[in-house]
């Protein structure tokens, strides 16, 4: 029987952010052998992972990263099922660790089967879930590209943004920063008007009517009145068409001209838990 001491425990417990006693008890079980005692926590994850499959997990981190060039962002989603989990210090930097990781591909599938720390993110969210007792996995996965990418994390790390801008000019990390919080605040649908899909527009034109009509509108005139609504519904849910928050006179692609008369707002994305 090996002896187990307090420093081999500690060492496991780094490695799998597993509690102490669980790290005792692997070791024991493992007789003093490191990977197989890495193996029985991760099974315990497994198990954990397969009794739990059915719940919801909606709560979690939002997380924001950026290359160190700014020239492309990620913002990702590490959910979990309960609120005091997704505010856990430990927790959040996994989040941050995996964002960062994140910036390294184009696609969820290809994050998930990357390496993290001599395992793949999958098999590290099995690990967690194991320890944490709650279903972890990654929501959202987003990526962007652009001249200049900035970020955004609103407090409690529920809502993370990040804005493509047209060009890397003086203030752009400020401009990129303050659209995203526009972003993260406001939640709009799409960029501008050529992002919104047909089926959006048709719906509101609809609903547009049917109010029109209850108001007992012209039916000559209720088209071109639905169609004048139209523009007030780009300008409150088109990202670049929005008042900016920060000074209601302007839009937010009038903003951005402030910093540089050449200035455009290219992309953004959003991901939000709650």
């Amino acid at each position: 029987m090996a002896t187990i001491t307090a420093a081999d425990v500690n060492k496991l417990r780094t490695l799998t952010g597993a509690g102490m006693m669980d790290c005792k008890k692997a070791l024991v079980e493992a007789d003093g052998d490191f990977d197989l005692a890495i193996e029985n926590l991760r099974k315990k994850g497994q198990k954990v992972a397969a009794n739990r499959s059915d719940r919801e997990s909606t709560e979690g981190a939002a997380i924001a990263a950026v290359n160190a060039d700014k020239t492309e962002g990620v913002v990702i989603t590490l959910n979990c099922e309960t609120d005091f989990v997704g505010k856990n210090e430990g927790f959040v930097k996994l989040a941050t660790d995996l964002a960062t990781l994140a910036l390294q591909f184009d696609s969820k599938e290809a994050f998930l089967a990357a390496d993290f720390n001599g395992i793949t993110v999958s098999e590290k969210l099995i690990e967690q879930t194991g320890v944490i007792g709650e279903k972890i996995e990654i929501g959202t996965f987003e990526k962007l590209s652009g001249a200049f990418v900035g970020s955004y994390i609103h407090a409690g790390n529920k809502i993370a943004t990040i804005v493509s801008l047209s060009a890397n000019v003086e203030g752009a990390e400020e401009a990129a920063r303050n659209v995203a919080m526009q972003a993260a605040a406001m939640n709009p649908i799409a960029l501008d008007e050529a992002g919104v899909d047909q089926e959006t527009i048709d719906k509101e034109i609809e609903i547009a009517k049917d109010l029109l009509r209850q108001e007992g509108k012209p039916e000559a005139m209720i088209e071109n009145i639905a169609k004048g609504k139209l523009g007030r519904f780009f300008k409150d849910n088109t990202l670049v068409n929005q008042d900016y928050i920060k000074d209601g006179e302007l839009s937010v692609a009038k903003y951005v001209k402030t910093v540089n008369p050449d200035l455009v707002v290219t992309g953004f994305k959003r991901a939000a838990l709650g």
